[in-house]
């Protein structure tokens, strides 16, 4: 019966679509808050039928029962948004490295809005945000998210039940990841935050009647300035190196 409703040329691009859909919903810079969801819709569509010729081949036949055809869009729709998923909580290793120098450049409590995360966040966070997903695109590190995509045909095979407990663990790995990243980036201003600090309490001891909260913080957000300007873009520059290794080690490249 599906033979008649569904041609094995449009069942090839729905499933290819299933799971480059699941994923453009979540790769940075495609599934952003501010992108149209017609564009990214659009987009995902352009890709499944460019893919279509490629990687129908490799695509299981259509199915003679409606069940059977919602299990494998279903499951192909799961490894796209674990591949979004992967990418995107690799990128909130700039959240973490944003809050972390927010915190020792005394601008915690300056919120704005972070387009990258759709919430109120720090200054310095959402900087990060939104610089380093520019590189992404500018580096064409993009090009990587998308590889991925297309090479995951051959690391989760369609038809066959996604491992769920393998992409469990690998989900707590990336977590583990993102937070590591985030704090080596801001390992610099954590250093010399805890220099400025010691030597604060050093001359508060010293200089009791000392107003150290008027004549300090001005120092210390013009200090956390200028070590972001001499630290950023080696920062940068590490995040994409050890975003496209971790990436390319977890989906299996």
């Amino acid at each position: 019966m599906l033979e008649q409703v569904l041609p094995a040329n449009l069942f090839a691009a729905l499933l290819i679509f299933a799971r480059v859909g699941s994923a453009m919903m979540l790769l940075p810079g495609f599934g952003e808050v501010y992108v149209l969801q017609r564009y990214r819709l659009l987009l995902a569509l352009a890709i499944a039928l460019l893919l279509t010729p490629v990687l129908g081949p490799a695509l299981p036949a259509l199915p003679g029962s409606a069940p059977r055809l919602v299990a494998l869009i279903g499951g192909e729709a799961v490894v796209g948004l674990f591949l979004g998923t992967v990418a995107r909580v690799l990128l909130s290793a700039l959240d973490v490295a944003g809050t972390l120098v927010s915190l020792q450049l005394g601008l915690s409590a300056a919120q704005i809005f972070n387009p990258m995360l759709a919430q109120q966040g720090t200054l310095t966070s959402a900087f990060y945000g939104v610089l380093g997903v520019l590189l992404i695109f500018v580096t064409d590190l993009h090009h990587l998210l998308l590889n991925a995509v297309v090479d995951s045909y051959n690391v989760f095979i369609p038809g066959s039940l996604p491992p769920l407990g393998d992409l469990s663990e690998a989900m707590v790995r990336v977590a583990a990841s993102a937070f590591q990243l985030g704090l080596e980036m801001a390992a610099p201003f954590i250093v010399l935050g805890t220099l400025f600090f010691v030597a604060l309490g050093v001359v508060g001891r010293l200089v009791p009647q000392l107003q150290l909260l008027f004549v300090t913080q001005p120092l210390q957000i013009m200090g956390g300035f200028a070590a972001l300007i001499v630290v950023l873009g080696a920062g940068m520059r590490w995040f994409l190196e050890t975003y496209a290794q971790q990436f390319t080690a977890l989906i299996g490249g």
